[in-house]
């Protein structure tokens, strides 16, 4: 069995759990158990009458369930965070983590197809029983449609050309394989950046898969119905998307626009932010180098 280490590396440990601000006797969340090590971290501040649920999609992050019985891991989305907290008898919470991205197991198991390091078959599900993969995106979206992946989620300029590489590309037979997707995309990668802009490739593609982007503002919007007041939400985003989202819901609980004034030029925020945004420091980086583009940001419901 993989061990948690190897599984995940929590990246800001101390400093999400810190976030949380946990209560002895509270109810927490952790919405991307993974290999649990930011869930052992909240366990262990947690008294005897605490209580964690865990969510994970990913068959593989079941094999790290905590023995404990103030534990409770739900395979589920956690776009379903509230519905499957209800079915379990919880209303409101205390807290709530999310680790957002890929974790580490899942970019280290080539067959999973998540790393650009590998050739592996187009998949790079999060959760092994969807519909959705890298392949069927690749092979069965129209043009417009993967314009539209590659430069709304890869934020890649020549989006359109990437698109119609591909369409071409797969005339002749379906491109299966991360091998033959790099060599259909050949002409877009110059030597001296290729890595960088294949990983806003497959980002782009990723994202797609696993509807990150909705799931995330579906995650937002119930987690400040189920906080209590004062209740915390500690969340780690990897890239400017993700961040941009996170940090607009915080600021003033919208995705887009601006809240409405009252007569007097004030608005109402539903949450209040907490601390300055963190970043893992030259050490945590230099011991896990997916740490790097780690963005924490804490917030408090009012």
């Amino acid at each position: 069995m993989t061990t948690t280490m190897e599984y995940h590396n929590p990246v800001l440990l101390k400093e999400t759990v810190d976030g949380l601000d946990i209560k002895p006797d509270g109810v927490y969340v952790d919405v991307t158990f993974g290999g649990g090590g930011h869930s052992k971290e909240i366990m262990n501040r947690l008294g005897p009458n605490g209580k964690l649920f865990g969510f994970d999609q990913d068959e593989d992050a079941q094999a790290n369930v905590l023995d404990d019985e103030r534990f409770t891991l739900i395979p589920e989305n956690f776009r379903f965070i509230k519905r499957f907290l209800r079915f379990h008898g919880i209303r409101q919470v205390d807290g709530i983590l999310a680790d957002l991205g890929v974790s580490s197991h899942q970019f280290d198991v080539a067959e999973r197809g998540f790393s650009t390091r590998f050739d592996a078959q187009l998949d790079m599900r999060m959760n092994q029983k969807s519909e959705v993969s890298a392949y069927s995106v690749v092979n069965n979206y129209d043009e417009a449609n993967l314009k539209r992946v590659f430069y709304d989620y890869g934020e890649l300029k020549n989006a359109p050309a990437i698109a119609r590489v591909i369409i071409e590309a797969r005339e002749g037979h379906p491109i299966k394989n991360t091998e033959q997707l790099k060599t259909v995309l050949s002409r877009f990668l110059p030597a001296h950046k290729s890595n960088k802009i294949l990983a806003q490739m497959y980002q782009a593609i990723r994202i797609e898969v696993n509807q990150e982007m909705h799931v995330l503002k579906e995650f937002l919007e119930q987690s400040l119905e189920i906080l209590k007041p004062g209740g915390r939400l500690s969340v780690i985003s990897y890239h400017s998307l993700e961040d941009r989202l996170v940090k607009r819901y915080i600021k003033n609980g919208m995705f887009e626009g601006e809240p409405e004034r009252d007569f007097f030029g004030n608005f109402s925020v539903p949450f209040k932010t907490i601390g300055k945004l963190i970043v893992p420091d030259a050490a945590e980086i230099k011991i896990n180098n997916r740490a790097r583009s780690a963005k924490l940001r804490i917030a408090e419901k009012i």
